[in-house]
């Protein structure tokens, strides 16, 4: 009759089945088997046909059974090792994959596993889960930032849990990271650089007895005449300018005035009045960092007053600008520079032109310091930025001539500027643009006006040469870049 209960344990199947017989003679109590069970349990042992109890009539050790009592003279003995199921542990290397039950196996029950028996597709994984693997990929609501300074370095991958977009570290040096987009979106992250890549601006200006409102705008890849592309709110000169990623800022200006005019980069059109100075004023000096536009200085007709404050604006909005510190000196007609952290002014009228080099922290709202000197005191000079050096080239000189030197001095390390090169002609009250690989003046007036635009290099220091030609010649623009 089959067996009726519950069944209990682990239930293995031997492979095979062997028989091992011997004749009792009443001394040997032992018998080799041919095969080595698990367990007593797995010999079924039969003298003269009558089953024997295993572990009480005999026990086994390795491929050996040891009877209690040997058996009998002329009595057989059968030994049957394998084939049915018993209530106990397999053998070992008994069990093959078609007797496991799906689902059964545990993470207990593996301990390893060789690289080898990886084949074939790996099903989908919770990436959490996963152990042992470097952790290169970085989920974050924000894009991620210059100074990130990921602990994976090259290589790692950041996605932004908000848009979706994806990035990957190609430049790992610290706090200058460049995040390079690969998902849908656009937009790489990199160290803000002022320099152009695209097109140089010069606004406003004179050539007297008039006023111009006019936007030129000229290429920075290749040697060509401006065109121009639209106009201020307001006829007016000695203005400053400023640039965004995407606009071009013109501030203040003669008449005096505290007027922010801004144009678009990407769309040529005319400019609109978005904001104003803390105080209206001409020859202001204009300053960019990568969020805020700056003016600094400039003067006042009534009563006839120079100024030292330094105001600040928001790219991010159209907002008015606030007093945030002071130059050194109140003058009019300084030069403005930028490097990513700081903004420099220096020369000016106060009335005697000056040679002072002030700089003043975009990080940090607070007054400038006197950190050194140019070459030659002069005032109304064009104005460049690399990503290393400020560039002062041009301005009247004293007695009230202009000069021709183009001066540099280090965003590194506080100091005087060197004369690095010279113009092609004497000039002053123009205004400067910036590529990121040339320095650029254009306009001029006394003694004569021009429309003349001059190029030098950054990289090699040398004399600029002149290059193409604003569409109407003009002095005390405002310049700006993309």
């Amino acid at each position: 009759m089959a067996y009726i209960g519950q069944k209990g344990g682990t239930v293995s199947t031997l492979t095979s089945k062997t028989l091992d017989t011997m004749t009792g003679d009443g001394s040997d109590a032992t018998l080799t088997l041919s095969q080595t069970p698990a367990s007593v349990n797995d010999v079924a042992v039969y003298l003269d046909g009558v089953f024997q109890r295993p572990t009480n009539e005999y026990t086994l050790s390795g491929n050996v059974i040891t009877f209690t009592t040997a058996p009998a003279n002329g009595v057989s003995v059968c030994a049957v090792a394998g084939g049915g199921e018993h209530i106990g542990s397999p053998m070992a290397g008994s069990v093959t994959t078609d007797k496991l039950i799906d689902g059964t196996i545990t993470s207990a029950m593996v301990a390893t596993m060789s690289s080898s028996k990886l084949t074939g597709a790996l099903g989908a994984l919770d990436g959490s889960a996963l152990t042992g693997i470097p952790s290169t990929i970085t989920k974050n609501a924000s894009d991620p930032a210059t100074d990130t300074n990921p602990s994976g370095g090259l290589g790692t991958v950041w996605a932004n849990t908000t848009d979706g977009e994806m990035f990957v570290l190609t430049d790992a040096t610290t706090d200058e990271n460049v995040w390079t987009n690969v998902g849908g979106g656009e937009g790489d992250v990199e160290p803000w650089g002022f320099g152009g890549t695209i097109s140089g601006y010069a606004s406003g200006g004179a050539n007297q007895p008039a006023m111009s409102n006019v936007i030129d705008k000229f290429s920075l890849v290749s040697d060509a005449n401006a065109t121009d592309v639209g106009d201020l709110t307001s006829t007016r000169q000695n203005v400053s300018g400023q640039s965004s990623s995407t606009h071009g800022y013109t501030s203040g200006g003669y008449p005096p005035t505290d007027i922010i005019d801004k144009f678009s980069f990407t769309v040529d059109g005319n400019a609109t009045d978005i904001a104003n100075l803390t105080v209206g004023r001409y020859y202001p000096t204009g300053h960019s960092s990568q969020t805020h536009g700056y003016v600094s200085g400039g003067g006042i007709e009534s009563p006839a007053t120079k100024r030292n404050e330094i105001d600040k604006f928001t790219f991010a909005a159209d907002a008015d600008a606030t007093d945030v510190g002071d130059l050194t000196v109140s003058a009019i007609g300084r030069t403005g520079t930028n490097s990513p952290t700081h903004g420099y002014s220096s020369g000016g009228a106060q009335p005697a032109h000056s040679d002072v080099i002030d700089k003043f922290s975009f990080v940090t709202d607070g007054n400038s310091t006197d950190i050194g000197n140019l070459t030659v005191v002069r005032s109304y000079s064009g104005n460049q930025s690399s990503t290393t050096h400020g560039y002062t080239a041009g301005g009247r000189t004293n007695p009230n001539v202009n000069t021709n030197t183009i001066d540099k001095f280090s965003f590194s390390s506080d100091g005087d500027a060197t004369d690095v090169g010279d113009l092609t002609t004497t000039r002053g009250y123009s205004s400067g643009q910036s590529s990121t690989t040339h320095g650029y003046i254009s306009g001029n007036y006394y003694p004569g006006w021009t429309d003349m635009i001059e190029k030098f290099s950054f990289t090699v220091d040398g004399n600029a040469t002149d290059i193409a030609n604003l569409t109407v010649a003009r002095g005390g623009s405002a310049g700006t870049q993309v």
